[in-house]
């Protein structure tokens, strides 16, 4: 089956894998954009896992104040080298973790930071889990991924380890 370059660059804009990539997830679900999507995300895990025993060293420290001055963001953003650091999908990246953080205010950043009381004392896991876990969390700028996926398909389109280390949230009168 033949894919139209359209098609290709849609799948581009909708992921931002590249062409090749792209165009093979296409043709592998016969032109289905939905399912490409689907077989590009589980190769960005794929991806993702692969490098997550590499060494990250350098990175970003990420500022956030909202408008009005009361309520403010420090976020770290690790990655393997000084080159995707400077790197504007990277800064893209990091700003929109530290909006998210501002606007969503989770406790901790992965459920594995959680103490087991905390747990305990929830009436629902889940529901705790996505409320106060940075990565469980819908992204604020598309709730159909969370911010672990939003993560995971950095990793994929950059081609480093990428990990978000810690974060602070100021709020005036908190």
């Amino acid at each position: 089956m033949a894919i139209s370059v359209e098609l290709i660059k849609k799948l581009r804009e909708l992921t931002g894998c590249s062409v090749a990539d792209c165009k093979k997830a296409l043709e592998e679900s016969g032109g289905d954009l939905e399912k490409a999507i689907k077989s590009l995300q589980k190769k960005g895990l794929e991806i993702a896992k692969k490098k997550s025993d590499r060494v990250v060293s350098q990175g970003r420290i990420e500022s956030y104040v909202h408008l009005g001055d009361k309520l403010g963001v420090l976020l770290e953003v690790n990655c393997e080298s000084d080159f995707v650091a400077r790197n504007e999908d990277f800064k893209r990246f990091t700003k929109d973790v530290a909006m998210q953080i501002a606007a969503a205010n989770p406790t901790y950043l992965s459920q594995e930071d959680v103490p087991k009381e905390e747990i305990d004392k929830s009436i629902d896991r889940e529901v705790f889990v996505k409320e106060h876990c940075l990565l469980e969390q819908p992204f604020i700028k598309d709730p159909n991924l969370t911010i672990k996926d939003y993560l995971h398909s950095m990793i994929a389109k950059i081609g480093e380890n990428i990990v978000i280390r810690r974060f602070t949230r100021y709020q005036v009168g908190e």
